[in-house]
């Protein structure tokens, strides 16, 4: 047994002797976006660490290609919990009485996403790409809503385009089938470093998302109701395993293996990219901005109710 492996197993046992007494592991489904992603790889890394193991729980993984898809499999009950679901396409769905409701923050402030174009584009910016075709992941997610906000603010007439995942969305951008890609760190940087891509804007060049809690923590209604306590236990998890991943000796190793990128590129983005407080679930921020961004955008008719907002929106104490 390699000492990583040993470590692991250690790790696990240690969690298991901690679980209290009487309470058996239970097993959320989670849905997570982008494999390998940062923020998507927190339930991984929190499994693989034994910490929510050590909070009485464990976790199946499903990923999807984005924020859409995850809504799809969360409102459906496939899942329990999706991870990184848009903060609009959630306003929307509530509105056209989807049973959904947030339990915590994913993303807040967006550094991690930007667009990107092959070294050889003659683009050098987001108020360059009238005329062209720009890429987001899946409707009604943090990156469709990002684009649509570039367009708005900046009077483009560009054509957003759904390419999916980021490994999709580098081979349609790579062979032309859309002028610029999208992408969220740590994927395409090391791209950007061989000077084979070219990043020309980021979501939060646009002022008002910068404060604003884009990408949210959403389950069913009937399954919140029916896992109140697993949920809890599973934000405290979570909270844990983040603190971790900032400040645990062993977590940038485990990411690298688990994501096959490679460490400039993954200490590129806790650098610039993707801060400690991005990822707080305990506050959704914003929410006015939001709120006008899905009326703008179509995803609202009209502002959601005080009550309306009261079902949707409920995080547990202490997340």
């Amino acid at each position: 047994m390699t000492l990583r492996a040993l470590s692991a197993a250690v790790a696990a046992a240690l969690a298991a002797m901690l679980i209290p007494h009487g309470l058996a592991a239970e097993t959320l489904k989670i849905a997570s976006p982008i494999r390998g992603s940062w923020e998507g790889a927190i339930p991984e890394l929190g499994k693989q660490a034994g910490i929510f193991q050590k909070h009485g729980l464990d976790l199946e993984i499903l990923y999807t290609q984005g924020g859409g898809e995850t809504m799809q499999v969360v409102v459906s009950g496939s899942v329990d919990v999706g991870l990184s679901a848009g903060m609009l396409g959630s306003l929307g769905a509530h509105a056209k009485g989807a049973p959904l409701r947030i339990i915590g923050a994913s993303s807040t402030g967006s550094r991690e996403l930007f667009w990107w174009v092959p070294a050889k584009s003659p683009l050098r910016s987001m108020r360059d790409v009238s005329g062209h075709t720009v890429a987001y992941s899946t409707t009604g997610s943090s990156s469709h809503v990002a684009v649509l906000r570039f367009v708005s603010e900046y009077g483009l007439k560009a054509k957003p385009v759904a390419t999916g995942d980021v490994a999709g969305t580098i081979t349609q951008t790579m062979s032309g089938q859309v002028d610029v890609g999208w992408s969220v760190a740590p994927f395409v940087l090391d791209m950007l470093g061989k000077n084979e891509a070219r990043m020309i804007g980021r979501a939060s060049d646009i002022a008002a998302i910068r404060d604003q809690t884009i990408r949210v923590q959403i389950i069913s209604a009937p399954n919140l109701a029916a896992k109140q306590d697993a949920i809890a236990r599973y934000l405290k998890a979570y909270n844990e395993t983040v603190d971790w991943m900032y400040s645990g000796r062993d977590a940038v190793p485990r990411y690298i293996a688990f994501s096959g990128l490679s460490e400039p590129a993954v200490r590129l983005m806790l650098k610039d990219f993707i801060p400690r407080e991005s990822l707080q679930t305990g506050k959704i921020l914003g929410l006015d901005e939001s709120m006008k961004d899905a009326i703008q955008f179509k995803f609202i008719p009209a502002p959601l109710t005080d009550t309306q907002l009261k079902e949707l929106i409920q995080i547990p104490p202490g997340s």
